[in-house]
């Protein structure tokens, strides 16, 4: 959709102007993004109460049973969410902190059974959350190019533990096929 500025008609795709991903809101008014963070936070880890207890999990070990694109579909939602947390400008110290739950998840999640049960304790979107809350409330600034340069670091990592975790997966099936009589 065209965009209009200062009253003036700017093509979509004009010259540098146009980006991957919609611009940061720089306006006053402009509302948080912490209800997005708080959203996933509640669906990927704390959907469903157990019953009988208090303790909540969400669908990132329950996709995680998936093998091989279970923990890659939960971790690129994380993964958004990190971009995002780019996009508002939090300190690099707080991206780290994020990228390190994520990455944490996703290292473990890559084992069979015990990384659905990691999953299910540590619930690294939740912990996202709670940073998102405890830093977005300070002055935001401006995403750098030294934040997008570590953010697409921690990216590329990520999809090299993907990768890892899928190639894993396809092995260990592999094996277990040759192991099944009549094969």
């Amino acid at each position: 959709m065209p965009r209009e500025r200062s009253g003036g008609y700017t093509p979509p795709l004009e010259g540098d102007e146009w980006e991957v991903l919609p611009p940061e809101s720089e306006a006053a008014g402009a509302k948080p993004a912490e209800p997005l963070f708080k959203l996933i936070a509640l669906v990927m880890d704390n959907l469903f109460r157990v019953p009988g207890t208090q303790f909540k999990i969400g669908l990132d070990p329950i996709i995680g049973l998936i093998p091989g694109i279970g923990d890659t579909g939960a971790a690129m939602v994380s993964a958004m969410a990190l971009i995002q947390a780019a996009r508002l400008g939090l300190p690099k110290i707080v991206l780290a902190r994020m990228a390190t739950n994520i990455l944490v998840n996703q290292i473990v999640g890559v084992v069979p059974v015990f990384g659905d049960a990691f999953s299910v304790w540590f619930k690294s979107n939740a912990r996202n959350y709670e940073l998102i809350k405890k830093f977005s409330t300070g002055a935001r600034r401006t995403a750098t190019r030294s934040d997008w340069v570590f953010v697409v670091g921690v990216l590329l990592a990520l999809v090299l533990i993907i990768c890892t975790g899928i190639a894993v997966s396809l092995w260990l099936l592999q094996q277990l096929i040759k192991l099944t009589p009549g094969w």
